[in-house]
């Protein structure tokens, strides 16, 4: 399907729901991959959902992208570009808003599904803006506060639903870090379930069935 000229490139399968309009998930990938990564879970997703793969706004030569910078080197210690991260939250909404727009989407039945750089802002989105995401797939990331809406806990959560995965040998982004968005959750009382898998930085094929099965579980 040819795609709309919105804020930000992106793929799309479209819903196969004849009558209203369709639930959406938007795919968010990891620093330095592209639109075309995530995507390859659109085949296997819901039929009812339309899926949208949006490509980060920064390039990273020479094919990658990324939503903010990130500083690696342990001896100057890890760092996030966070006025990058925060123009690329909003930059999200305002794509988010475009698609539902100009491809006839429900704004009610929004799902987000991040992987690495890309939970860390859908947990920054559904966190600050509740009221716009109905579920979160959080794969291999943690929640980052910086990139939070001041008032985000007087928001309510309760509507908000969270499936987290992690690898139990991530090496890029620590076990730890997911433990303790797994208590942050629980403090602002979001609903939510969190898995482990035996891999690294990435995503099993079991752990890619047991997220399908959450979302079905939840469509209209």
């Amino acid at each position: 399907m040819t795609t709309a000229p919105l804020s930000l490139e992106h793929l799309i399968r479209p819903s196969q729901q004849t009558q209203g309009k369709p639930p959406v998930i938007f795919l968010f990938h990891g620093y330095g991959s592209n639109e075309e990564d995530l995507f390859s879970f659109a085949p296997e997703l819901p039929g009812e959902l339309c899926v949208i793969s949006a490509r980060a706004p920064i390039p990273l030569p020479p094919f990658g992208n990324a939503w903010y910078a990130i500083n690696f080197e342990a001896s100057q210690g890890r760092w996030t570009n966070v006025e990058q991260a925060l123009a690329s939250r909003e930059l999200i909404m305002k794509f988010m808003d475009e698609a539902c727009d100009a491809y006839g989407l429900d704004k009610d039945n929004i799902t987000l599904l991040g992987f690495s750089q890309g939970t860390v802002l859908s947990y920054a989105i559904a966190l600050s803006y509740p009221e716009k995401i109905k579920n979160l797939v959080a794969l291999s990331g943690y929640i980052d506060q910086n990139l939070l809406l001041e008032d985000f806990r007087e928001k309510d959560h309760s509507k908000l639903q969270v499936y987290a995965s992690h690898g139990q040998i991530d090496q890029v982004i620590p076990m730890d870090w997911a433990l303790k968005s797994q208590d942050m959750l629980e403090e602002i009382g979001v609903n939510h379930i969190f898995e482990e898998y035996p891999v690294g930085h990435g995503v099993s094929p079991q752990n890619f069935s047991s997220f399908k099965r959450w979302l079905e579980e939840r469509l209209p």
